[in-house]
C-alpha cells in the first residue's frame, strides 16, 4: 500500500524533488529559472508529497493585468503546474489548485489566469476558455524604410528604451501586463531568448518602435510589436523583405486587432487569414464572471507571449 498524500506550500526543503519533477513534467524547458525570480516563490508554490517526495506541484504569481474598464487587476498567473507521470490522474493539481485559488483570494487577486495546451485538466477547477484572434498569410511584398527611418537588430539590454514603447502602445490594451523593471530584465529576455530576434525601428537616430520575430523553414511568426503606425510599416517591411530572401512561405502575426496594426498589416502580409489561439484560461476568484469576460473578450484585448508565467 502507497503512503498518503499531503498537500501544503513548498519550503527550501522540497527544492530537490520539485526541480526533479518540473524536469519530468517539461524536459525541454528549465522552468525553474523564472520561478527562481519571486521572492515569495514557496510560499506560492503549493506541493502534493509523498514519502517526502514532491509528487506534484502548482505555482502561482501575482500580476497587474490591465481591465476593460481601463483600470489595473491583481491576477494570479498560474504556472508551472505539473504532476509526475507515475501520480497522474489522482486529483492532485485540482487539489492544489483549490489551495492556490484560496490563496490568491488572501492576496486580494480579482481573478487567475492561465495558458495552457490541456484545457480538460483545468475545467473541473472553475476555469473556462477565451479566444484570442490574430491573421496569418503569405508575406507581403518586400519595401524599404522611408527616408529617415533604419531598422536594426536590437538588444534587451536597451529595454529601458523599449519600455516607454510598449507602454504606450498598451496603455488601454484589456488584458495586457502593466511590465515593471523586474519583467524587462528577467521575463521578456527569458521568452524571447535566442533565437527568437528582437528589430528596433529609428526614425533620425531614435528608437521608435519594435518588433519581435521568431523564423524557422519557410515560416516566420511575429509576436510582439509597438510603435505608431509609420514605425509598423517600417519594422513590418524588414520582416517581409527577410522573409523573401529566406522563401518564407507562410507568415504568422500573432497580434491584436488594433487600429494601428491594421493600418500597418498589408507591409507585413498579403491575403490574410484569421486565426484563433484559445491557449488562455481564466477563472474569478474576487471578481465576478462579468468583469473578466469583459476584459478577455474586449476589443483589442490581447497577452504578449513575453507576459507568459
Amino acid at each position: 500500500m502507497s503512503a498518503p498524500v499531503g498537500y501544503r506550500t513548498a519550503t527550501p526543503e522540497d527544492l530537490p524533488s520539485l526541480r526533479s519533477t518540473w524536469a519530468e513534467a517539461f524536459p525541454a524547458t528549465d522552468v525553474t529559472a523564472l520561478w527562481a525570480t519571486d521572492p515569495g516563490r514557496f510560499a506560492r508554490t503549493f506541493v502534493a508529497v509523498r514519502d517526502g517526495r514532491v509528487v506534484a506541484a502548482v505555482h502561482y504569481l501575482p500580476r497587474r493585468l490591465r481591465a476593460a474598464d481601463g483600470t489595473v487587476d491583481r491576477v494570479g498567473g498560474v504556472a508551472n503546474v505539473a504532476t509526475r507521470p507515475a501520480e497522474r490522474g489522482q486529483g492532485h493539481v485540482r487539489r492544489l489548485l483549490e489551495q492556490a485559488l484560496a490563496a490568491m483570494d488572501v492576496d486580494g487577486c480579482a481573478w487567475a489566469l492561465l495558458f495552457t495546451g490541456t484545457p480538460a485538466v483545468y475545467l473541473g477547477s472553475g476555469f473556462r476558455t477565451f479566444r484570442l484572434g490574430y491573421p496569418s498569410g503569405r508575406p507581403a511584398p518586400p519595401t524599404g524604410p522611408p527616408p529617415g527611418w533604419t531598422v536594426q537588430p536590437g538588444s534587451w539590454a536597451d529595454w529601458p528604451n523599449l519600455a516607454p514603447l510598449h507602454r504606450a502602445f498598451n496603455a488601454h490594451r484589456p488584458l495586457s501586463t502593466v511590465r515593471d523593471d523586474h519583467d524587462w530584465r528577467h521575463r521578456v529576455p527569458a521568452w524571447y531568448a535566442p533565437p527568437t530576434e528582437l528589430l528596433v525601428a529609428h526614425r533620425h537616430g531614435e528608437p521608435v518602435g519594435y518588433l519581435v520575430r521568431e523564423r524557422s523553414a519557410g515560416l516566420v511568426r511575429v509576436v510582439e510589436v509597438a510603435g505608431g503606425v509609420d514605425a509598423l510599416r517600417a519594422l513590418f517591411g524588414a520582416v517581409a523583405t527577410t522573409a523573401h530572401a529566406d522563401r518564407t512561405v507562410r507568415c504568422v502575426a500573432r497580434l491584436p486587432a488594433d487600429p494601428v496594426v491594421g493600418a500597418a498589416l498589408p507591409w507585413l502580409l498579403r491575403d490574410p487569414v484569421p486565426e484563433v489561439d484559445e491557449t488562455g484560461m481564466v477563472r474569478p476568484v474576487r471578481a465576478d464572471a462579468d468583469r473578466v469576460a469583459a476584459t478577455t473578450g474586449a476589443p483589442g484585448a490581447f497577452h504578449w507571449p513575453g507576459d507568459y508565467l
